[in-house]
């Protein structure tokens, strides 16, 4: 029976990535006076933002410091307004609650940029962000949050959706994943979860080719897909 849902972040509930790609690169230029181009990125969607600018920089010969990863965030933080919230992204995380489901996010990204992302949807007082440190007894819409920096493997591993579940005190095959990421879909699957992967970041083809179960093209589909598997599974 379905009782979580696990949501990446960038690329699933943001449209992060241009701002995310314009601060790498404008990071990279402040270090390494180079142009990265916006495509240079693209094969390190989903693997966390270490190997998101690492992968580039190395591609321009270039070494990695954490410090690149730093500046990126502080770009990120001070262009917030380049983060765009996918249509219905709120309320989809609302309707899944008034289903009677648990929420999570699992983001490979740091807390520092998905707090902004959590602040562009406008996550409002009903719903309490719970992280590890925090205790969450009593609160009617935990969402619970865990980031790159609460893992040792990056996606595809499914080290992070299995924590998450462990939060929310979920068993895997009782979870559902929304990703958009191949990485991410694969982490999904490999840690026994059903997967709803959008087309926002890669192809239909490609998303099922890495075991997405359902493959949607605008984030609220996902909606009916979770409220049928819960009420065929009722039935």
């Amino acid at each position: 029976m379905i009782k979580l849902v696990i949501f990446d972040m960038d690329g699933v509930l943001v449209d992060s990535e241009p701002a995310i790609r314009q601060a790498s690169i404008d990071s990279l230029n402040e270090s390494f006076k180079i142009e990265p181009k916006h495509a240079d990125f693209k094969e390190f969607t989903g693997m966390g933002d270490d190997k998101f600018i690492k992968g580039v920089a190395e591609k321009y010969g270039k070494t990695y410091d954490v410090k690149l990863k730093h500046r990126a965030y502080e770009i990120y933080v001070a262009k917030k307004d380049r983060v765009k919230v996918f249509p219905k992204a709120k309320k989809l995380i609302q309707n899944v609650y008034n289903l009677g489901l648990k929420c999570a996010v699992a983001s490979a990204s740091d807390f520092i940029k998905v707090k902004v992302n959590l602040d562009r949807i406008k996550i409002g007082k009903s719903i309490k962000i719970i992280r590890n440190e925090n205790k969450y007894n009593n609160i009617k819409r935990p969402l619970y949050v865990i980031t790159g920096t609460e893992v040792i493997n990056k996606k595809p591993d499914p080290e992070i959706f299995l924590k998450a579940a462990e939060m929310a005190e979920i068993s895997p095959e009782n979870t559902i994943v929304i990703e958009d990421a191949i990485s991410g879909v694969k982490a999904a699957k490999a840690a026994g979860m059903i997967c709803i992967a959008v087309t926002t970041s890669f192809n239909k083809s490609k998303l099922k080719e890495a075991g997405a179960d359902y493959i949607i093209n605008k984030l609220y589909d996902a909606f009916n897909i979770i409220k049928t598997i819960k009420n065929t599974e009722v039935k």
